[in-house]
C-alpha cells in the first residue's frame, strides 16, 4: 500500500517545487540611479490597475521613481465632467502613500491651459534649453498608446522619453508594422510589458459608486474613505455622465 501513495506523494511534492517561471526571468532590476517613471492620467479616481502597473515597470525596467501626474485639463476629454484636481491630487497622495519609491507631481495641476504630454516630459527633464537631462520613461496603456501619433510633438515626446506600454484589457499590441509606420527608426525606444492583466477602468469605478455598488479591492482602501467622506461620484450629474 506505500508504493501508490509514496508515488503520488513524491509527483505532488516535485510539482509544488517546480516554479513557474525561471527565477532570472522574475527577478526585478537593481533601480538605475537618477532613472524616473512618469504615469499621467486623470486619477478620476486613482485605483489598482494603476498602481500594479506602475509597480511593474518600476522593477521590470529597473527605475529608480514612479512619477504619477494627475492632469489639470485632459485635452483629450474636453467635454467629460471630472472631480476637482484637489481631490484627484488628494486620491493619488492617498494611495502612493507607504511606497517611497511612488510620488506625486503638480506639473500639469499648476500649469495653465490643456495638459499636453510633451509639455510635462520636457518640464520634467529639464526643459528644452536645459543641461543635462533626467532619464524618462513615459507609461501609458495600449490603448494610450495607439493615440500617441495624434498626440502634441510625438516625435519629441520619443526624443525626451522611451514608452513603456503596459497591456490594456485585451487591447492587442499594435504591431512591428504600425510601429514602423507611424515611428520609423526608433522602436528601440519603446518596450512593451506583459503584465498586469487587470480589466479595470475609472469609468467603471465611478459607475459603480453612482450605483451604490462596493469599490472594494479595487481601489486602496483609503481612497474608499476619501471617496465617501466627500461624496464624490454619487450625485445625478455624475450619474448622467
Amino acid at each position: 500500500m506505500g508504493g501508490p501513495l509514496t508515488t503520488r506523494a513524491a509527483t505532488r511534492a516535485a510539482t509544488i517545487a517546480s516554479p513557474v517561471a525561471e527565477p532570472e526571468a522574475l527577478a526585478a532590476k537593481a533601480p538605475t540611479p537618477g532613472s524616473v517613471g512618469v504615469l499621467g492620467g486623470t486619477f478620476d479616481p486613482i485605483h489598482i490597475g494603476h498602481l500594479a502597473a506602475a509597480e511593474e515597470v518600476r522593477e521590470s525596467l529597473g527605475l529608480e521613481r514612479i512619477l504619477f501626474v494627475p492632469a489639470g485639463i485632459p485635452p483629450h476629454k474636453p467635454d467629460r465632467l471630472i472631480a476637482a484636481p484637489h481631490h484627484r491630487l488628494a486620491m493619488v497622495e492617498l494611495a502612493i502613500a507607504g511606497n517611497p519609491p511612488f510620488e506625486v507631481s503638480r506639473v500639469e495641476l499648476d500649469r495653465t491651459g490643456p495638459s499636453y504630454t510633451i509639455d510635462t516630459l520636457e518640464a520634467l527633464s529639464g526643459g528644452r534649453d536645459g543641461g543635462s537631462r533626467r532619464e524618462l520613461t513615459l507609461i501609458l496603456s495600449a490603448e494610450s498608446f495607439r493615440g500617441l501619433p495624434s498626440w502634441e510633438e510625438p516625435a519629441r515626446i520619443l526624443a525626451l522619453a522611451r514608452i513603456a506600454i503596459v497591456p490594456r484589457g485585451g487591447l492587442k499590441s499594435p504591431g512591428k508594422g504600425w510601429l514602423e509606420e507611424h515611428f520609423p527608426g526608433v522602436q528601440a525606444r519603446i518596450v512593451e510589458l506583459d503584465a498586469p492583466r487587470l480589466r479595470l477602468s475609472a469609468t467603471d469605478i465611478r459607475a459603480r459608486v453612482a450605483a451604490r455598488r462596493s469599490i472594494r479591492y479595487l481601489v486602496p482602501d483609503a481612497v474608499i474613505g476619501y471617496i465617501g467622506d466627500h461624496d464624490l461620484y454619487r450625485d445625478a450629474t455624475w450619474r448622467k455622465n
